[in-house]
This record gives structure tokens, C-alpha cells and sequence, in this order.
């Protein structure tokens, strides 16, 4: 569905400060996968989702879309907000993901709006039953409250919110970067089932960077692991589904001093 070729992305090339965040990056992701991205800081995996969602163009390499068996079209240049017709973004400051001044329903009309050209969505009684049953799936109350200000909810209520009006399009991809890293567990531990119903519910291709080792392990068909830049680490499947918290560290371990060798070569 998505394809990297050879993506490198450096920043203030040339100079003292020069900084290869990315080097020689080739990913496919496939139509379905739930992709979780760990590595230290510093390993490159907010990059990659910038460069995935189009914040950041690479300095060199392409990116490749295709839907549905169409083509594969080369949106390497394609700005942000053109490839947010078919991405959903959620980050980790909940308060980013919706606009605080606005009603909850005034919120969500600007949502479902998003991946559906030349439809208008007028707020009636028919609408605000449809947002309320919505609403319903995040055992939040929020459905009685479609006329509050979104400023009023708390940060757990915001980021479920935004994770429910990214899902509403149904997304080709779902870009999630460390969505729950600002909660209070138990926020956070709800956040992410939330992000498991949908997924499962709706089929969504999914990749969510995450610092938690063991989101990456409970979560997803697919892993992969980032250092200094480079992908180290790719497993899916039966490997990933049997893999340990134990085997991961050592394996994280192994392969930063391969990959530090290879680099001092």
C-alpha cells in the first residue's frame, strides 16, 4: 500500500551541525499491517512518521502510495495536508488533535468532512443522533455533551475524541506517534484499547511509534526496530507474536553493536 525506496533524510547538510536522521530506509507497508516502531531516542521513528505523513520531504528516495490496486503513485513531493485525505494523524500532545474553542459537534462536522468531497454535513437532529451514536463506543458520556467546548474535557476524553474523528474517515493509514505517552495510565491503558477496536473493527493499516517495549510487543502483526537512523529490526507474525520482553532487549542489544560497527566501517 506504502512503499519507502532508499530514504535518507538529512538535516543542515553540509555543516558542522549536519544530522543524517534517516539512512537508506526501504519499507513496504502492507494493506492491514499494525505496525508498532520502537528505538531509542534519537533513533529516527519520529522522523519516519513526519516523512510518512508529509511534514517532511526526504532528501532523497521516494514514497509510493497505492489504493486499492490502482497504480502506485509517487507522492514523495505531496504536501501534508493533500496526504491527510487518506491519513489520520494522532500525536501525543492530546490537545493537538482538536480544536478547544470549538463545540464538540462543531469538532466533529469539520471530521467528517474529511475524505468526502462534495458532501455537506448540516447540523440537524438526524446528524447529532449519528455523532451521539459515535460517541457511544468511547463509554466517555461525551454523547450528552455535544454543545460543550472541547477546552472543557479533560486530556484522556481530547485524545479519545481525536482518535475516534481520525477513525470516522476510515483512513488508508492511521499514523499514531506515542498517542498515549501524555496519559496517566489509566488513560492511557483505555486510549489504547480504544485504538484495538478500531483497528480490528474497521481494518485499518495502522504503524504507532511508541517508547513503551511492551505496547510493541501486545500490539500489532508487525514490529520494527529503529537505531541511529536505520531499520535493524523487522518481524512479523508467528516471530513477533512469540517474541519476549527478555528476547527483545537482548536482540535490541545485539543488533545496536552490529549496526554501530557497521557504521564505524
Amino acid at each position: 500500500m506504502l512503499e519507502l525506496k532508499d530514504i535518507n533524510m538529512i538535516f543542515n547538510p553540509a555543516t558542522p551541525d549536519e544530522n543524517r536522521a534517516l539512512t537508506g530506509i526501504n519499507l513496504k507497508i502492507n494493506r492491514g499491517d499494525f505496525i508498532t516502531v520502537i528505538g531509542s531516542n534519537g533513533a529516527g521513528k519520529s522522523t519516519l512518521y513526519n516523512v510518512i505523513a508529509g511534514t517532511l520531504k526526504p532528501s532523497s528516495g521516494k514514497i509510493y502510495f497505492n489504493k486499492d490496486g490502482t497504480t502506485p503513485k509517487d507522492i514523495t513531493a505531496e504536501p501534508e495536508y493533500k496526504r491527510a485525505r487518506y491519513m489520520g494523524r494522532i500525536f501525543q500532545n492530546p490537545l493537538l488533535g482538536t480544536a478547544g474553542n470549538m463545540k464538540l459537534e462543531d469538532n466533529m462536522v469539520i471530521s467528517s468532512k474529511k475524505g468526502n468531497k462534495g458532501l455537506k454535513f448540516t447540523l440537524n437532529s438526524k446528524t447529532r443522533e449519528h455523532f451521539r451514536q459515535q460517541l457511544m463506543q468511547l463509554n466517555m458520556g461525551l454523547e450528552n455533551r455535544l454543545s460543550d467546548n472541547v477546552d472543557q474535557f479533560s486530556g484522556g476524553q481530547r485524545q479519545a475524541l481525536t482518535l475516534l474523528m481520525a477513525v470516522m474517515s476510515r483512513p488508508d493509514l492511521l499514523l499514531l506517534d506515542e498517542h498515549t505517552a501524555a496519559l496517566d495510565p489509566s488513560n492511557a491503558e483505555l486510549i489504547m484499547n480504544l485504538t484495538l477496536k478500531f483497528t480490528n473493527e474497521m481494518g485499518l493499516t495502522t504503524m504507532m511509534v511508541t517508547h513503551n517495549m511492551q505496547h510493541a510487543l501486545d500490539y500489532g502483526n508487525r514490529l520494527l526496530m529503529m537505531h541511529k537512523g536505520q531499520i535493524i529490526l523487522d518481524i512479523s507474525g508467528t516471530e513477533k507474536k512469540n517474541l519476549k520482553m527478555d528476547d527483545l532487549i537482548g536482540r535490541f542489544k545485539d543488533l545496536k553493536i552490529n549496526s554501530d560497527r557497521m557504521l564505524l566501517q
